[in-house]
């Protein structure tokens, strides 16, 4: 199991990023690695407190999230051989520095500006150009730090995507003990039991979870984090992604909407928990409540995109077993179970 040694959540909590750092042994050199507009929010201040400790710090500002970037932050770290890599960001920054860091074998800190979803916590990394269309394998942060002050002071959409990749976990969890029953995969109990204890907790407090209330911020991020532990114990991304995210993946192949990748999952979530017979009005009641797209008109995606990204998720992850391969949707089906949970109209 690849887990955090450090985990600081709360107000103020940047201003112990240095303390993390040498807590761990890191008293030389960094890298940060971070965007144009998160280096004014956290990057500049992330530089200047590691150099006032005593660190030799370099910062890398990536501007898209390619691998184009992750090779362009791996020359970086060859150059420079920093002794820690920290990513200061949103889900992409943090993805670029995870999979550079981790194809490089230099340990990593995630510092988020945003809770977007559960990559700021994760061994996982997502970017675009890779061969496969979802998340890869990384390394886990060895440590987090997320300062609430921060992500609180964020669009709500950051946050509402972030609780539908909470939420996500409700179908997660049941695909994974699918295939258990099917394919004699194995199951985690452990590591089942927090991704779920995770989405019941945004799922009752959705309504608090929005820009400057820092104590609903801090209830995503602990689920966020959890999310990321679960995958580290169970060694893949089982518990956090299953059908609802092969949707949302393939969704974003169709459609190339301006939806973010957690509103994507959260309203697979919605059609995944109706196929499993879960309470998908309870989803779909706890998404609206955190200001979540539940529908396709708020997702910005017209309807035949929606129909067609159910029917083609099973195929681009066909290893991965979920109740789309055990309900096989064809368009006619496909409408008729986004027209069940009225995603479409």
């Amino acid at each position: 199991m690849d887990l955090p040694r450090e985990v600081v959540v709360g107000r103020g909590a940047m201003e112990l990023l240095s303390d993390v750092c040498k807590s761990l042994g890191f008293s030389k050199s960094a890298l940060v690695v971070t965007g144009p507009a998160t280096f004014h929010i956290a990057g500049r201040r992330a530089v200047e407190m590691l150099k006032e400790s005593g660190l030799k710090v370099s910062c890398s500002i990536v501007s898209s999230s390619t691998v184009d970037d992750v090779n362009s932050v791996e020359k970086a770290i060859d150059a420079l051989r920093p002794e820690v890599v920290l990513g200061v960001g949103g889900g992409t920054k943090i993805d670029i520095a995870k999979l550079a860091s981790a194809r490089m074998n230099v340990p990593f800190i995630s510092v988020p500006t945003t809770a977007s979803h559960d990559g700021i916590a994760s061994p996982m990394a997502s970017v675009k150009g890779l061969e496969k269309p979802y998340s890869i394998k990384a390394r886990s942060p060895i440590a987090i730090v997320a300062d609430t002050s921060v992500i609180a002071n964020v669009e709500r959409r950051f946050l509402a995507s972030g609780c539908g990749d909470v939420l996500a976990k409700l179908t997660a969890v049941r695909d994974w003990k699918l295939a258990r029953e099917a394919k004699g995969e194995y199951y985690g109990e452990y590591a089942a039991s927090l991704a779920l204890m995770s989405a019941e907790l945004v799922m009752k407090n959705a309504e608090s979870i929005k820009p400057d209330d820092e104590e609903g911020v801090r209830v995503l991020l602990e689920a966020l984090i959890s999310c990321g532990v679960a995958m580290s114990i169970a060694g893949s991304s089982r518990p956090c992604s299953g059908s609802e995210h092969l949707f949302g993946h393939t969704l974003g192949l169709v459609a190339k909407g301006p939806f973010m990748h957690g509103e994507a999952c959260g309203v697979g979530t919605i059609m995944m928990a109706y196929l499993h017979r879960l309470e998908w009005e309870r989803v779909k009641e706890a998404l609206s409540k955190a200001g979540a797209p539940t529908t396709a008109r708020e997702l910005g995606v017209d309807e035949e995109r929606i129909i067609e990204a159910l029917v083609k998720a099973r195929t681009i992850r066909p290893e991965r077993y979920t109740i789309l391969d055990e309900v096989k949707l064809d368009y006619e089906s496909a409408r008729e179970l986004a027209r069940a949970t009225e995603v479409i109209m």
